[in-house]
């Protein structure tokens, strides 16, 4: 987490932000954390599901990714997603909503919409890019349950994965499954 929150290109956290601060943003509020890894250990990458709002909006959920440098371009942003929404729907959303993708990140706008998610909203000028300035947000959707309203975009099944993904559980503070994924 530390190379991309140090960076501010991508998320709003602060590139001073603490490891305790971050610890709590990535680890403590959200429902659930996953870490990805390859065969031999070797930590690739992470992302945490929660609900995006509470009460009468917990239906749809909200994940955020990051992917090591080493890793990046091999897919597994992709197949951590596709996780992600596996769980989303095991656990009971029905829709997955990304609040904040930032306009200038264009592999994750890219993997993103591959993977069905639709662009909903842009946000002008709200990301403080730390080279490039003022620059536009967008807020990215996907159903994952067939719409009770028409679709604006098809249903869409995966295939099973290869790899490792740890789930860390904030409530109890302990991994509590690991699941293959594609690497």
């Amino acid at each position: 987490l530390e190379p991309v929150f140090r960076a501010g290109e991508t998320y709003i956290y602060a590139p001073d932000i603490t490891e305790q601060q971050a610890h709590h943003a990535w680890m403590e509020i959200p429902a659930r954390t996953f870490v990805c890894t390859r065969p031999n250990g070797e930590l690739v990458g992470t992302y945490y599901i929660t609900a995006n709002q509470p009460g009468l909006g917990s239906h749809v959920c909200n994940c955020g990714y990051v992917v090591s440098a080493a890793a990046r371009g091999l897919g597994v942003a992709s197949a951590m997603c596709r996780h992600s929404q596996e769980v989303a729907l095991a656990t009971g959303f029905r829709s997955m909503q990304f609040n904040l993708v930032v306009s200038t990140n264009e592999g994750a706008v890219r993997v993103w919409g591959k993977l069905g998610f639709s662009v909903v909203g842009i946000i002008p000028e709200a990301f403080k890019h730390p080279t490039r300035g003022y620059v536009d947000a967008l807020v990215m959707f996907k159903h994952l349950h067939t719409p009770t309203v028409a679709p604006h975009e098809p249903q869409r099944r995966y295939s099973p994965m290869y790899g490792l993904i740890g789930s860390f559980n904030a409530a109890s503070g302990k991994r509590d499954e690991l699941i293959a994924i594609l690497l």
